[in-house]
């Protein structure tokens, strides 16, 4: 397909890591009458069937792809995976995206240059174009922005080398704003922290989801959430 020929709104795929950034920009993406996301992209550990560094399961991954009515796409990655591997995969995914005629992908990236430097550089060529919605907004005004408009994440993956561990499997709230580290981002841009959102502005229903049990692995600490009855 010729996505030159394509005419209306310039069709997006999403980047989603089931976090609040990226639901967020989802929901900042749809006010805007001249795009059209049409698809969210997720990788996942092929092994642990869960979405790399969020530890999120698949299953509310796909739960979440339902309630804000987008298709959803999953890389399974390999683990260990080489960098050769994830550029394989990931080049294969973006053919199949192209064909498909997506124009764009948009990432929920607030400020790190070198993030956003690779993305630019592996788009690069491809004939899609790197959109980055959320850019540049001061964090803290942002979370609170995503807090007020009822946005509602829990906090899955923590670094406790920045943040208090005790943190894992907290909501991501304004009391929990409040006892951050001077030192974090409040969005947790720095890897301070991950998030998975259960419901929000862009989310058509809310996702139930149980807190299981918190451990250590890596370094980081994890907090297992389990879908629950609605």
């Amino acid at each position: 397909m010729n996505t030159n020929e394509i005419e209306g709104p310039k069709r997006v795929l999403l980047s989603w890591s089931s976090g609040k950034d990226s639901a967020w920009a989802l929901h900042v993406l749809r006010q805007d009458p001249t795009l059209e996301v049409v698809g969210l992209l997720t990788t996942v550990n092929a092994e642990a069937d869960r979405v790399a560094m969020h530890a999120v399961r698949r299953t509310l991954l796909e739960a979440q792809a339902e309630s804000v009515g987008a298709a959803l796409s999953i890389v399974d990655l390999p683990w260990p995976c080489s960098n050769e591997q994830y550029q394989a995969l990931m080049g294969a995914e973006v053919e199949r995206q192209l064909a498909a005629g997506v124009q764009a992908v948009a990432f929920g990236d607030l400020f790190l240059e070198d993030i956003r430097g690779y993305r630019e550089e592996q788009l690069a060529g491809t004939g899609l174009e790197p959109l980055f919605p959320l850019w540049g907004r001061p964090t803290q005004v942002l979370a609170e922005e995503m807090i007020a408009a009822g946005t509602r994440a829990i906090l899955t993956c923590v670094d406790p080398k920045q943040v208090p561990a005790a943190l894992a499997g907290r909501d991501y709230d304004a009391a929990l704003l409040a006892e951050l580290p001077e030192s974090a981002d409040p969005c947790g841009e720095n890897g301070e922290f991950h998030t998975f959102v259960t419901d929000g502005p862009a989310f058509g229903a809310a996702i139930p989801v149980s807190r299981g049990e918190i451990l250590e692995r890596g370094g980081f600490v994890y907090a297992d959430l389990v879908p629950a009855e609605s």
